[in-house]
Formats: C-alpha cells, structure tokens, sequence
C-alpha cells in the first residue's frame, strides 16, 4: 500500500502550484496572465507553455467584460471542452457554453457542404451569433480558420477568441492567422494546444472573476 500520498484535492493544488513556483523561479509575468499560464502548467505538466502561450493587448479585460456582461454565450468546438469547464462559476456569470458538432443539423450541414463537422459547427453557432460570444477552439484548426473567415465576412464579431487548436496539420497554420486579426486572442504558438489547455485559459480567468468578487 503506498503510503504518505495527498489525497486532498485541495492540498494536491497547492502542492502542484509550490512546485510550478519552483521551476518558473523569477520569472516574471503580466498581471492576469501569469494566473493563465501557470494554470495551464498546472493542467498538461508542460512548461513549454510559459513561452509559448501569447496574449493580444487587451485579451484578458475583454473576456473579463464579456464574462460580466451577465448573458456571455460561449461556443466551442468540442464536447471535452463543454464538460471540463467550471460551469457553476459560468452559471453564476449569466453564460453559458455550447457545442453543436454532436447535433444531426450540423451532420447534413458538414456532409452537404463537403466540410468538417467542426466547421459546420461554427456556420451552425453564427446563425444565432450576437455581441460578447466567446469562441474556444481547442481542437479543430479548421474551426478556428471558419472563425476567422465569418469574421472577415462581418458575420461573427467575437469579444475573445481563445484559438488553442492542436495537432501536425494546419494547427499552427491557423494559430498565425489568428494573431492577423484585429479580435482579442489568448492563444499558443506552434502545434502545441488542446482542449486541456483551452479548458484551463477559461478557468483561470473564470476563478480570477470569482475571487475578485470575493466568492473563491
């Protein structure tokens, strides 16, 4: 029997947090996005992302305003993402999350436009698309550029694209176009990303949220 193991989740964080602390030694952040960063480490064990994530100007007071609008709307691209995020802050923020790429419309939809079903996804998301909508992209790179592409088409106008897609083909690509566009981003260089770290980005800025209203 293994002995002397935490088992308090609480403990467990903070632990984990004392040794990222450790490994980051000096290293120094903006305000907000150290709290980003290091919760990312905390969830992929990979400090790679202490250089590899980049924010534009603005990216973390433009999700916080979003988020407090009280009616923030969320879409992402997977159904990991929708069940990672802590929806019991959201909730008490008025947002909400959705993914459609489940839904048979965007099935007929993908398969009638020969396209992913990721990008039907976003086409599906844009019909109803209003003012402070978050996208969240943490798999597809063909979401994210179907983002971009009804953006520069004026038929989305998001408040925060958090574009974290992952993999060898088109991920970085899209990523890089990304940082093309005038729209605030949270976003990581290179191949490197996933619905972990888009889940993470989101948290961390939804428990900054939380402790600045005293709650956490």
């Amino acid at each position: 029997m293994i002995k002397d193991f935490l088992t308090n989740p609480a403990a467990i964080e903070e632990k984990s947090m004392q040794i990222i602390e450790e490994f980051l030694g000096k290293r120094v952040f903006p305000p907000g996005e150290g709290t980003v960063i290091r919760r990312i480490i905390h969830s992929t064990a990979d400090f790679d992302y202490a250089d590899l994530t980049i924010f534009s100007p603005g990216a973390l007071e433009a999700a916080q305003e979003a988020l407090l609008s009280g009616k923030c709307r969320i879409v992402t691209d997977t159904q990991m993402i929708v069940a990672g995020v802590n929806k019991a802050v959201l909730a008490s923020l008025g947002g909400s999350i959705e993914c459609f790429v489940g839904s048979e419309s965007v099935r007929e939809m993908a398969a009638a436009a020969g396209i992913t079903r990721s990008m039907a996804n976003i086409r599906y998301a844009a019909r109803e698309s209003g003012s402070g909508e978050i996208y969240i992209i943490g798999n597809a790179p063909t979401a994210l550029l179907e983002i971009l592409n009804l953006a520069d088409e004026d038929r989305l106008n998001p408040s925060l694209i958090i574009g974290v897609p992952v993999g060898f083909v088109g991920a970085a690509e899209s990523k890089e176009e990304l940082l093309e566009r005038n729209i605030p981003f949270i976003s990581t260089r290179g191949r490197k990303g996933g619905s972990t770290v888009a889940v993470a980005i989101l948290n961390a800025i939804l428990y900054m949220l939380q402790e600045k209203a005293g709650q956490r």
